[in-house]
């Protein structure tokens, strides 16, 4: 387990993964489902012939 050696160094946004790579620098990746609410979806009525 990693260590917590300085706290509030990165302003965080929602939806987004942070992570330290490699080099030792912190990464911002976009979550593929995170942060965002889905829309609701359209309901789509069909129409009967008479």
């Amino acid at each position: 387990m990693g260590k917590i050696i300085v706290k509030n160094v990165v302003s965080r946004k929602p939806g987004h993964l942070y992570y330290v790579d490699g080099s030792g620098n912190v990464c911002e990746a976009k979550m593929a489902r995170g942060g965002r609410k889905k829309k609701a979806a359209k309901k789509t009525t069909k129409k009967k012939k008479r």
